[in-house]
């Protein structure tokens, strides 16, 4: 795969990484060392996530997260949450090709899984310069293109809301000690970062045949495995790793990967163009070369978070595998119509790779082994206000 490392520092303050995968830059926030204040529940050979220097992780901090995550006062409408969006029970991603925000604006992309979130070096789909928890907080609490949470305008509102539940006066006391007025914006935003690193997911069947328990998967989910990770597929170049997708950072890694795509799923004019406003990185960077990139997510719980692409136009894990195995989509009428296969901006890994009707069906089972029920039923990761009632 090609990678190139722009720059390294390594500096007194900490490490200070930058990377390229593609060919942004991305400037990460120096690398907190390991808290003993905070102990990691990771799944066996998980690595530890970088934690902000700025917001040490603490338990405190983590309730107070949780609680905030699912609170619809965090919205304008007081109807949404976070969860809206993100829902436990699929990865923490929803069903609905494209989110749909508090006033009822239907979003351009789909809800993004945050199932091992804090692994990820760069956030949401395709915006290399998103690299923060804490600042990518703010896009659905006060964006307006599109309106997700519609807190624009209304942040001493907010604050006020917050400040007049009982629960959370022991809850910020505890997560922000020794502060004259806990309840703060920036507060809001830190906990609900520390909350979403802690949504680590790695104990699926999968994991477990990994680690010795040989009959933890099908004998065809054995097969789809070997696929997933041959020359023939391709699948392990942009979905590699503990993780399943090729950017990902850890402590102790040497440099960040971030990678972004472009995957074949439109080509409009010959040239590989994608429906605006769902352009890619080209969005960001205005770069023709960038057009119809994005991040390849992490493939784990896969299963329950269709539908896929950054757009939900693949509705099953079997019609993604005929997007794959044609090497590009054919969109025969409509607007959108066009040979993916014959982009000339799609991965150099995308080609046909006439699969058997056999093959499929191991590739979709190796990719249902990688549901981790566990994850998406652990009682600390949801509703704490469903649970008081």
């Amino acid at each position: 795969m090609r990678r190139r490392t722009l720059w390294g520092v390594a500096g007194g303050l900490g490490l200070v990484s930058v990377v390229v995968g593609s060919h942004w830059p991305v400037v990460t926030a120096a690398a907190q060392p390991p808290s003993a204040a905070f102990r990691w529940q990771l799944p066996p050979g998980f690595p530890e996530p970088v934690v902000p220097a700025d917001n040490p992780m603490s338990t405190a901090k983590v309730a107070l997260g949780r609680h905030l995550f699912y609170d619809t006062r965090l919205s304008g409408t007081g109807t949404f949450s976070c969860a809206s969006c993100h829902e436990q029970a699929r990865a923490f991603a929803d069903a609905l090709p494209r989110a749909v925000g508090s006033t009822g604006e239907v979003h351009p992309r789909g809800s993004m899984s945050l199932a091992n979130v804090a692994y990820s070096p760069a956030l949401t789909w395709a915006n290399p310069l998103m690299t923060s928890l804490e600042k990518q907080a703010l896009v659905p609490m006060f964006g307006e293109d599109p309106v997700e949470l519609g807190l624009s305008g209304a942040e001493q509102a907010l604050l006020e809301r917050v400040r007049g539940e009982p629960r959370y006066r022991t809850l910020f006391a505890a997560a922000f000690p020794g502060q004259r007025e806990p309840v703060s914006l920036d507060h809001i935003v830190k906990a609900i970062a520390s909350f979403q690193r802690t949504l680590i997911s790695g104990r699926s069947p999968y994991d477990a045949y990994k680690q010795g328990q040989r009959s933890a998967i099908s004998a065809s989910a054995r097969r789809g495995e070997a696929l997933f990770f041959s020359e023939k597929t391709e699948c392990f170049h942009c979905h590699g790793g503990f993780n399943f997708t090729g950017t990902v950072n850890y402590v102790g890694k040497g440099f960040v990967e971030v990678e972004f795509h472009n995957t074949g799923l439109y080509n409009i004019d010959g040239q590989g163009a994608y429906p605006a406003p769902n352009t890619g990185v080209h969005a960001v960077s205005n770069d023709p070369l960038d057009m119809g990139k994005f991040k390849a997510p992490t493939l784990r719980n896969v299963a329950v978070t269709a539908p896929y692409m950054h757009d939900g136009s693949v509705a099953t894990l079997e019609a993604a595998i005929e997007h794959y195995n044609a090497g590009g989509r054919t969109l025969r009428g409509g607007p959108h119509a066009g040979v993916g296969a014959d982009s000339p901006l799609k991965s150099e890994f995308l080609k046909p790779m006439e699969l058997t009707a056999q093959e499929k069906r191991d590739l979709v089972a190796f990719l249902r082994s990688l549901t981790d029920s566990t994850f998406l039923r652990d009682p600390r990761f949801s509703n704490p206000w469903r649970a008081s009632k």
